[in-house]
C-alpha cells in the first residue's frame, strides 16, 4: 500500500477541521485533497510542510507506512 494518510483524517476531526477547510484556507488544492483521501499519487514535501504548519503537528501525525501484503 505504501503511505497512508488515515491519520490525517483523524487529526482533522480532532482539530475541528475538514478536508474542505484545507481547501478553503488555501493549504492544499482540490487535486491534492483527492490524493490524500483516496491514497493515490505523489504528495510532495511542501504539501506535508504546509499541513504540519496548519495543524501544528509532525509528519508522523499525518501519515504512516503500510507495507504491501504479500
Amino acid at each position: 500500500m505504501g503511505i497512508s494518510f488515515h491519520k490525517l483524517e483523524n487529526l482533522l476531526t480532532e482539530r475541528g477541521k475538514t478536508f474542505y477547510s484545507l481547501r478553503k484556507d488555501k493549504i492544499v488544492g482540490t487535486e491534492t485533497i483527492k490524493k490524500l483521501q483516496q491514497g493515490y499519487g505523489i504528495i510532495d514535501t511542501r504539501t506535508i510542510s504546509n499541513l504540519c504548519e496548519y495543524l501544528n503537528c509532525q509528519p508522523g501525525d499525518l501519515m504512516e507506512y503500510v507495507p504491501d501484503k504479500k
